[in-house]
């Protein structure tokens, strides 16, 4: 029986899906993070609770012809992420596999799923930083939360963003300390600044500083670090004085700029702002949205659930004879209907409010239709999988970044998985008899360096 602080010499079996070793030993499955399939390595065990147990490496003996130098100073410290030891062609199998056997433990579903499709940018890749600004032994602190917590990573650089992200942590850091501003504390609540949000559109940014407080001195000399980093930018101050692990408040003032900025992907022109979501690595995105939209006939009728700014509805609008946008955000759906009159798209209709409530009423207008659904990482609302259950919808074209979520919706929606009378989910005796049967699975790579992948599903109701 293995104990606390035992040290071990063993061999990796497996990753896990948080990109951890595993390794089985006599009935005990032990958790080995930054450990590589084949590799060998003496272990210190560190905690024991029933038949698992968790270490740590403390002398690589045999390394994997894919492991790699980590390109972050603060890589295993910082919780953004957890694969950079890996080659970029392992990682790529890894989401393959994690994708497929999610799918079949979770969810209970059997399907081929395609290799994951790669990104042409392994790292710089991310369109938007989110840092948050704290304090650690009373120091002021700009970074990443570490693993499972609200504990601030310090850093200076960070590989997954741009060029222009170390210049601008850089420049965040200087602010505070000549005009002597301090980091939140989650704790005592004290300290003036809490976030730095960048969106990058192209050549223009974004930039939102969250603060506790309403009046800040000094912004004049932040805009002038600024103006040093980005050609063109606008700048909010949001207020959130609130105790919550949201970023933004509800109030921002603009600064600087117009903060609205264009772009066309596509052959759409659109408009974003700081609240409009869009996919953070845009050449991923790219692949993602033709691919899906690829799925729908000229001749259908599409309603894009969790539509954000409208970008892929608008897509959905120039292919086929109708396509509606559901989106809850008001920001978002602002820019879509700018987005439509821009483009002329007289076949887009823009709904605004929760898709729990809109989608059921349009799928009985709306008959044989195809429906998107690109929620969340928490997966698709309950009443939403019953409304399209129920209904006729002929085909489902769904995205998800979160493999777990997905593995309990496609369950419901192909009947591996059945609801009892409490609300619980359990597995389903015999052969699948739900709605619809799943043609294709393909993970995209949308988050390299990460546990995390974009999975793109298209279903069709069963006959």
């Amino acid at each position: 029986m293995l104990q606390k602080n035992d040290i071990l010499t063993v061999t990796c079996d497996s990753i896990g899906t948080n990109g951890e070793g595993i390794v089985r030993l006599d009935g005990m499955t032990l958790f080995v993070p930054y450990f590589l399939t084949g590799e060998r390595a003496r272990v210190k065990v560190l905690k024991v609770k029933g038949n698992a147990a968790y270490a740590k490496v403390e002398e690589l003996l045999t390394p994997a012809e894919d492991r790699m130098r980590p390109a972050c100073p603060v890589f295993a410290r910082c919780g953004g992420c957890q694969l950079q030891h890996m080659a970029y062609r392992m990682q790529l199998r890894f989401k393959t596999a994690l994708v497929r056997d999610t799918l079949k433990k979770l969810g209970g579903v059997t399907a081929d799923v395609s290799a994951c499709e790669r990104s042409e940018s392994e790292y710089g890749y991310r369109n938007k930083l989110q840092l948050p600004i704290g304090t650690v032994n009373g120091k002021n602190v700009v970074g990443f939360y570490a693993e499972r917590s609200h504990r601030i990573v310090d850093t200076d650089v960070c590989p997954i963003h741009p060029d222009w992200a170390a210049p601008l942590i850089a420049a965040v850091k200087k602010f505070m300390e000549k005009c002597g501003l301090d980091g939140y504390d989650e704790v005592t609540h004290t300290g003036q600044l809490r976030h730095i949000v960048v969106r990058q559109l192209g050549k223009k940014f974004l930039v939102t500083l969250v603060t506790a407080v309403h009046e800040l001195k000094g912004i004049d000399y932040f805009l002038f670090l600024l103006d040093e980093i980005f050609p063109a930018y606008s700048f909010y101050l949001n207020f959130n004085d609130k105790d919550t692990n949201v970023v933004f408040g509800e109030e921002f003032r603009l600064l600087k700029g117009p903060g609205v900025y264009e772009r066309t992907e596509g052959g759409i022109t659109y408009e974003a702002g700081v609240n409009t979501f869009l996919q953070i690595n845009e050449g991923v995105r790219g692949k993602l949205y033709s691919r899906a939209v690829a799925f729908a006939g000229e001749n259908e009728t599409v309603i894009d659930c969790y539509a954000g700014g409208g970008l892929m509805t608008a897509m959905f609008a120039k292919k086929c004879q109708k396509a509606y946008g559901i989106e809850v955000v008001k920001e978002a759906h602002e820019m879509a209907e700018r987005l439509k009159a821009r483009n002329g798209l007289a076949d887009m209709e823009n709904l605004s409010g929760r898709v729990e409530d809109l989608l059921p009423p349009l799928l009985k207008k709306e008959k044989g239709a195809t429906v998107v659904l690109d929620p969340p990482r928490a997966g698709v609302e309950r009443g939403v999988l019953k409304a399209l259950i129920a209904s006729d919808a002929a085909r489902l074209v769904m995205i998800s970044c979160n493999p777990a979520t997905l593995a309990r919706d496609l369950g419901l929606l192909t009947g591996t998985l059945k609801e009892t009378e409490n609300g619980e989910l359990v597995r389903a005796q015999g052969e699948a008899q739900g709605a619809y049967e799943i043609v294709s699975v393909q993970p995209f790579d949308m988050f390299p360096q990460t546990k995390w992948t974009e999975t793109l599903v298209f279903l069709q109701r069963k006959k």
